[in-house]
């Protein structure tokens, strides 16, 4: 029968076929980044394209959202304390009920208030995930260096598991923060901000420490940089492309990713670079 038309709208089956094609597949573990509007016209919105990954990997899988923390507003100074007139008007981070920050976009949002949702407990690196292995993913997420070892990110990559990039700008393959965290590069940027959260015994702050992830690490990639590791890593010839609905989408393995990526990175920016 083929492809529907170009203009037709898309369906969950439709997504859900697009994926299996694209190499997903029973009983992955995958993080998925999406610009929906790409996607097209979806029947059910984002909770389609959701549904449609989750039918994909199978009872057996698991689907990972990069979701970092929607506070509203920039309410740190230049040493990442939370600035005084504004300490009584934060919320307290509860993985429980915090919402994903805006600019990662409606995938992120739709997954992150998904009723069986697992949400991780570190709020800028922070993770969420449906689907069988949601709580290994998720639970016991440290604190400091959020994107490395032991993170959702490093679990990630020792399960075996993918990215996926449904229309989205591959510079937003936040895995590669992980890959940033392991590489042996001189003189990384590293930040502390403080954070309130929320435990049984009321509000409680703490200054997390992490590699500053708002810019490159290191002084002397450009900005996208992330975008030119994916690039180079599908020319030689890993990974797959394809299009899910209407948007252009790559699929990778984590723990082929990241190594290709920190190697990159030393042989650039590293001491010897």
């Amino acid at each position: 029968m083929g492809r529907p038309p170009k203009n037709a709208a898309v369906t969950r089956e439709r997504l859900a076929g697009d994926l299996r094609r694209l190499g997903l597949a029973e009983g992955d573990a995958v993080m998925a980044h999406a610009a929906f509007s790409k996607v097209g016209t979806v029947i059910g919105g984002p909770d389609a394209l959701v549904d449609a990954v989750l039918d994909a990997v199978g009872p057996a899988g698991t689907l990972l959202s990069y979701q970092d923390w929607e506070i509203g507003a920039d309410v740190w100074d230049e040493e990442g304390r939370v600035f005084d007139q504004l300490r009584d008007h934060v919320p307290p981070y509860d993985p429980a009920t915090a919402r994903s920050a805006r600019y990662i976009g409606l995938l992120a949002a739709t997954v992150g208030t998904r009723r069986e949702v697992r949400r991780s407990g570190n709020p800028g690196a922070a993770v969420a995930a449906l689907g069988a292995r949601a709580e290994e993913f998720t639970a016991d997420h440290p604190l400091d260096y959020g994107y490395g070892e032991d993170s959702p990110f490093a679990r990630l990559v020792a399960a075996g598991g993918r990215v996926l990039m449904v229309g989205a700008p591959l510079d937003s393959m936040t895995l590669l923060h992980h890959a940033e965290h392991l590489a042996d590069l001189p003189r990384k940027r590293r930040i502390s901000i403080e954070f309130p959260f929320a435990t049984a015994h009321g509000t409680e702050w703490r200054t997390v420490e992490e590699f500053d992830t708002s810019d490159p690490v290191v002084t002397g990639p450009p900005e996208d940089y992330f975008r030119l590791i994916v690039e180079d890593y599908l020319t030689t010839g890993a990974g797959r492309r394809g299009e899910v609905g209407h948007a252009a989408s790559v699929l990778v393995d984590a723990a082929d990713i990241v190594p290709f990526a920190v190697a990159w990175m030393e042989e650039r920016y590293g001491a010897a670079g």
